[in-house]
């Protein structure tokens, strides 16, 4: 059987398809796509922000220490919604760790993740992260709802949502660390 020019090309183009949806190379290839097109979050229009109106929501460390949203109530917190499988997740967390680096003591961050402790230990491990990753106790208060990953909130002092952004982003831009050092100042 002597197969065509048409017939070779989308044999060629089901592979291609294949390994990018398939292996690792394909999920290295998403990473990187998602960091060229990862810009710098908006900050939502002060009119437009909505308010947490519960911090009650229980949480635990990978160390296994209970830990409950309302200890962030009236400081500036970034709460991250990911998981280790998710390219656009992968691709952010280089700018999350050097904002994390940057503010750790002075803002709260929040990375919640429902994957096993040990999958998720073992990422942070290989990629040399070390901000606080929490799991899922009870439910997040509805204002935390989200479609799909990531899904990142930045909080004010006052509980007003000022970034709400789903999907990858350079979260160690000039503008984000200035919106951060705004809150910080208030």
């Amino acid at each position: 059987m002597k197969l065509n020019k048409s017939q070779i090309q989308n044999i060629i183009f089901l592979a291609v398809i294949v390994v990018i949806l398939f292996t690792p190379l394909g999920t290295e290839i998403k990473v990187q796509m998602n960091r060229l097109l990862a810009f710098s979050p908006s900050v939502v229009q002060v009119e437009d922000q909505e308010k947490v109106n519960t911090y009650h929501w229980d949480l635990q460390s990978l160390e296994g220490n209970a830990f409950n949203f309302t200890q962030t109530k009236g400081e500036v917190v970034l709460l991250n919604f990911w998981a280790t499988w998710c390219p656009p997740c992968i691709a952010e967390m280089p700018s999350m760790q050097e904002l994390y680096n940057h503010y750790g003591d002075q803002i709260t961050f929040v990375f919640v993740s429902q994957e096993p402790k040990e999958k998720i230990q073992g990422f942070l491990d290989k990629h040399q992260y070390n901000f606080p990753v929490y799991q899922a106790i009870s439910s997040p208060p509805t204002i935390f709802s989200y479609k799909s990953i990531p899904q990142t909130y930045l909080i004010d002092k006052a509980g007003n949502v000022v970034i709400n952004k789903n999907g990858a982003a350079n979260w160690n831009s000039q503008s984000v660390r200035q919106t951060i050092s705004e809150l910080l100042n208030r």
